[in-house]
């Protein structure tokens, strides 16, 4: 597909439901939802956590993919300690670089898709204009660099499809930024947040339908998705808790330098895209997270992952 935008896609809840998908790094955010929304489109999945499968393992790898026979293959598996990264770069390396290149080879030499993910973080902040697909990279830390080299080596496969994305938001996960801001703000407690960092927030199940649905159609290449809107991080905090109600007047929007952290960030990572626009916007997407994060609260979803293969 090319151009601006994409036909809206209907959505099969029974899409090769006779093969399943495997998903990786299934007990981490990007895959415990791909699991949960696998399971509401009623996709078969199998997925694999870090004990039942060790990505960097070519053998054990191989006998997974004969095994289950996906009709195609999810990586959520990968090192996302940006900031612990900076001391423990062959820890990265092995799991963002190597572990997704052998993954991604086995795949093809069956003849499997898969999707695999890399950051906006491969970008060095120089623009000042939402980065496309076609921009150069240049990475300003170890965990950006081992994401440009695992895209480098999955390009020279023709299975593969790689999804850019930035600072994850969801309903199902109590660690990402607007859900501990949240949890500071009803202690009555401060938050300090850079007011010098500019990103363009996503909202995890927005992102897992439009990765399923590119991978479903057969898509590859490096696509951008991300929700549409660019805020800094101390803006984000102010938008998402006025949303919410909570009082924005303990967020203090403070120059990343503040904040202690080891990795360099670039000063703007906004991803637009040049293959589609995709997403929903910011703001329809925070205020679907409110309505979502309640009912998270609420009910759960067991998701079994498979046995050691």
């Amino acid at each position: 597909l090319s151009g601006k935008s994409r036909a809206p896609i209907v959505r099969s809840r029974f899409v090769h439901n006779a093969r399943p998908l495997i998903v990786t790094g299934v007990r981490g955010t990007l895959g415990s939802a791909f699991r949960r929304i696998a399971l509401e489109r009623g996709l078969c999945t199998y997925g694999f956590d870090r004990e039942g499968l060790d990505i960097t393992n070519r053998e054990a790898v191989r006998r997974a993919l004969e095994a289950v026979n996906p009709w195609g293959v999810v990586n959520a598996a990968g090192y996302v300690r940006v900031d612990d990264a900076e001391s423990d770069a062959e820890a990265c390396v092995r799991v963002n670089a190597d572990g997704a290149a052998v993954l991604a080879e086995e795949c093809d030499a069956l003849g499997i898709p898969v999707l695999s993910f890399s950051s906006d973080l491969v970008f060095d902040g120089t623009t000042a204009r939402p980065y496309t697909e076609d921009d150069a990279v240049n990475p300003l830390n170890v965990y950006g660099a081992t994401k440009v080299e695992s895209e480098t080596r999955l390009s020279a496969l023709s299975n593969t499809l790689v999804i850019r994305t930035s600072a994850f938001f969801g309903p199902w996960d109590s660690h990402n930024f607007i859900s501990t801001t949240f949890s500071a703000l009803r202690r009555n407690s401060p938050v300090a947040a850079a007011a010098d960092l500019i990103v363009s927030p996503t909202y995890v199940p927005d992102l897992v339908h439009n990765c399923l649905d590119l991978l479903i159609d057969d898509e590859r290449g490096i696509w951008h998705l991300a929700n549409v809107g660019e805020v800094s991080w101390s803006d984000f905090a102010v938008k998402a808790a006025r949303a919410a109600g909570l009082n924005s007047d303990l967020i203090r929007a403070v120059p990343a330098s503040e904040l202690g952290l080891r990795a360099r960030r670039p000063s703007y990572s906004v991803l637009g895209s040049a293959r589609g626009s995709l997403m929903p916007s910011l703001d329809d997407a925070i205020a679907r997270y409110l309505t979502q994060s309640t009912t998270a609260d609420r009910t759960s979803v067991q998701l079994e992952t498979a046995p050691n293969v």
